[in-house]
């Protein structure tokens, strides 16, 4: 099979707004799907609300859109039902973050064989662009008039406290490297937590100074910085610049998993 192959060709074309990053997230998911060779037929996809949630829709095998932040409750339960099971949760930072906190929190800790990829746009973007846990400091949405002044969520750094054996952060931009942490997720026993950082054109560009969908995109080029760079700097004594974003594998450890197949 090809990624291709993994698509609901009667449901397209998609809801996703011309420029939105969840596209090339999907894909770079599927693609390392392939690459384990499973079976449609052996792959459970669940999602909970919101953009990124509507992804399972679109794809040929078993998925479960669930209610608003619980989609990592009802793959525990699919899991541990039938830990034969692939599980692959599809989830937004509004969805994993908010409502959904908690259940993410004891995801991690369970260390729930689980592979959770998060679509990151910083913003609710299908329920009106209200600030989310993750809209840093200063950025404007419907909610946050004249800039938030909270301090956001860093949802690796949460994961990793709470337990989750793999734990990275790519973006839209970084194709090859997401498929490849994808994978990496795939492969590690437990609970595993992608984060990917997406354009939204709609409800976060348009409000943040991003006039092209490739303004946002380039951005995330120049405002990352790998892990070992950022760990190098901090070696040296020299300071990281505040607006750059850490990428890269930011965890990995074999603690020990609950619903791995026997």
């Amino acid at each position: 099979m090809s990624f291709e192959d993994w698509y609901r060709q009667d449901r397209l074309p998609h809801i996703y707004c011309a420029g939105c990053g969840n596209g090339t997230i999907i894909n770079c998911t599927l693609a390392a799907i392939e690459q384990m060779a499973w079976k449609r037929e052996e792959t459970v996809f669940v999602s909970g609300i919101g953009c990124s949630s509507r992804a399972p829709g679109y794809i040929a095998a078993d998925s479960l859109h669930t209610t608003h932040g619980r989609a990592i409750a009802f793959a525990t339960g699919v899991k541990l039902a039938n830990p034969e099971l692939h599980v692959v949760v599809f989830t937004g930072d509004g969805d994993l973050a908010a409502i959904g906190g908690n259940h993410f929190i004891h995801g991690c800790r369970r260390n729930i064989d689980l592979t959770v990829v998060c679509m990151n746009n910083q913003i609710y973007g299908m329920t009106g662009g209200q600030g989310s846990p993750t809209t840093p400091r200063g950025c404007m949405s419907s909610t946050t008039p004249y800039g938030c002044a909270e301090t956001p969520f860093d949802l690796c750094e949460l994961a990793i406290a709470a337990g989750a054996n793999y734990v990275s952060r790519w973006t839209s931009y970084h194709v090859k490297e997401l498929e490849k942490a994808v994978l990496a997720g795939l492969q590690t026993p437990g609970f595993s937590f992608i984060e990917a950082l997406v354009q939204c054109p709609t409800a976060f560009g348009r409000r943040n100074k991003f006039k092209q969908v490739i303004d946002q995109v380039d951005y995330f080029r120049t405002h990352t910085m790998l892990k070992a760079k950022r760990d190098r700097l901090l070696e040296q004594g020299e300071p990281v610049p505040p607006d750059m974003v850490t990428i890269g594998e930011l965890a990995r450890r074999n603690s020990p998993a609950l619903g791995v197949k026997p």
